[in-house]
């Protein structure tokens, strides 16, 4: 497992976690996936239903995790590549 805090938002990728590349990203009560695309380095909310933990958190909580993920791209690539290792 590998884990990086970014403004706040802490993310984590397992070593062990299924394909598509992912990582989680947890602030306040929220816990968000988000898949990494690493042809396009395009990093979007998962397709999978349970995307968003619990469902009805905070719209500004998964908001300020997208906003992370997106100013820390690439570091959110390679936390992925070295959990996998």
């Amino acid at each position: 497992m590998g884990s990086k805090t970014f403004d706040g938002v802490w993310f984590e990728a397992y070593s062990d976690d299924h394909l598509p590349p992912h990582v989680h990203g947890f602030y306040g009560s929220a816990e968000v996936i988000l898949d990494l695309d690493f042809v396009t380095r395009d990093i979007y909310l998962s397709k999978r239903r349970k995307n968003v933990i619990p469902r009805n958190a905070k719209k500004s909580d998964v908001k300020k995790v997208r906003r992370a993920a997106d100013e820390h791209g690439e570091e959110l690539f390679t936390l992925w590549e070295v959990a996998r290792g």
